[in-house]
């Protein structure tokens, strides 16, 4: 019996790689303009800083706002078609950037094109669950994660070396736009098996748009977040007016990525045995030692072995922490758990973005990253205090 079933249970099957696939390119492509846009609008429209924080952030904005109706509408109706429709839209955009002329036309194209971005991160990812065999989905989960991780770990140098080559932003909108349209065109070929409608399920109400039962998961996330706001927007400055570290951040989130990854790829085999809730409290502790490192000292092993242990904390708590608020959920809710898990993050990072701004201007940098390291705390007690006892009483599965 044991042999018949072994094919079932193959993690790597065509939909997963597919998905998985896809969701590489999703990251990539948004990876390759990221590094680069800043000096794209100081270049080409002659933008201020705070004008270009502000057209930038719209695209945050609308990728939080649409993420719990994505949530919605990829529980309602097929996920396929969700997929490929926000998908869809994620790519053309990208054209946009081609066409813009003016800052307010970029500015407007920026911020829709937040829309498609959060609704196909969230679908995608739902579909990815649909396609794991169920007793390895919290591993599958993890190796999920590997896909943005080694996006975000490549993309900003590829893009660097390419305007490097090229001189041109419009070849880098170019590929970019490339890229996603592959990553729609390996998604239309998914073969999906229907889901069952299920009966007696209210169309709207609250919880079709968050998890309710969540809730204590989703404060965890929050403080987490607020943390990684407050830390990733101010390294860049701090190193290189405190510790005089010119061009560090490019190492920083390498370090972070790769830290992600070595995570990822140990904390999958502990995933495959169940140790979901010891995955998280080994990821939420590990984070909270690379922030009080980070806040505590003040040079460069301080500001790059922070990287290295926050990227281990993170791989670690990410795949968990998604698991768990799945395993809350009915399976019709797949795509509200996986919304409010992606909301979670993205309210905590605005958080920590605007706070982070208020109080490294009136009490300085070493302030805003024990304020980091605090938030990161008040997570992990949280968690082991409460979160924890949460989740066991009203987990489904």
């Amino acid at each position: 019996m044991e042999v018949k079933q072994l094919p079932k249970e193959r993690l790597w099957n065509a939909n997963y790689l597919k998905v998985w696939s896809a969701n590489f390119m999703i990251f990539f492509s948004f990876m390759l303009l990221t590094p680069l846009l800043p000096l794209y609008l100081s270049d080409t429209f002659h933008a201020d800083k705070d004008t270009i924080g502000l057209v930038l952030s719209g695209y945050t904005l609308t990728a939080l706002i649409i993420r719990p109706f994505s949530g919605y509408f990829v529980d309602s109706f097929p996920r396929r078609t969700v997929l490929l429709i926000s998908y869809f839209l994620f790519a053309a955009l990208f054209a946009g950037y081609l066409v813009a002329g003016s800052l307010a036309l970029f500015a407007i194209v920026r911020t829709l094109h937040g829309a498609p971005f959060g609704a196909a991160t969230v679908s995608n990812s739902t579909v990815a669950i649909d396609v794991l065999p169920s007793t390895r989905r919290a591993e599958g989960i993890g190796y999920y994660g590997l896909s943005n991780n080694i996006a975000t770990a490549i993309g900003p140098s590829i893009a660097l070396l390419i305007y490097g080559i090229f001189h041109s932003y419009d070849v880098l909108f170019w590929i970019a736009l490339l890229i996603a349209l592959l990553g729609f065109i390996i998604n239309s070929t998914l073969k999906l098996t229907p889901r069952p409608k299920v009966a007696d399920k209210p169309h709207i109400s609250l919880d079709r748009f968050l998890l309710l039962k969540g809730w204590s998961l989703g404060l965890c996330m929050i403080g987490l977040a607020v943390s990684y706001g407050i830390l990733t927007t101010y390294l860049a400055i701090y190193g290189k007016e405190e510790l005089g570290i010119t061009e560090g951040s490019g190492l920083f989130f390498m370090l972070l990525a790769l830290g992600l990854i070595l995570s990822r790829l140990a904390g999958s085999r502990t995933l495959r045995r169940g140790l979901i809730l010891q995955n998280a409290t080994l990821g939420i502790i590990f984070a909270c030692v690379g922030y009080l490192l980070f806040a505590g000292v003040h040079n460069s092993w301080g500001f790059y072995g922070a990287a290295l242990i926050i990227g281990l904390g993170n791989g670690h708590l990410f795949p968990a922490f998604q698991t768990m608020f799945l395993n809350l959920a009915t399976n019709d809710q797949r795509g509200t758990a996986n919304s409010t898990f992606l909301v979670s993050w993205d309210i905590g990072i605005g958080i920590g973005i605007i706070a982070g701004g208020v109080i490294t201007e009136h009490g300085g940098y070493h302030m805003a990253f024990w304020v980091a390291a605090a938030a990161n705390a008040c997570s992990v007690i949280n968690y082991l205090l409460h979160t924890q006892r949460h989740f066991l009483r009203n987990k489904l599965r």
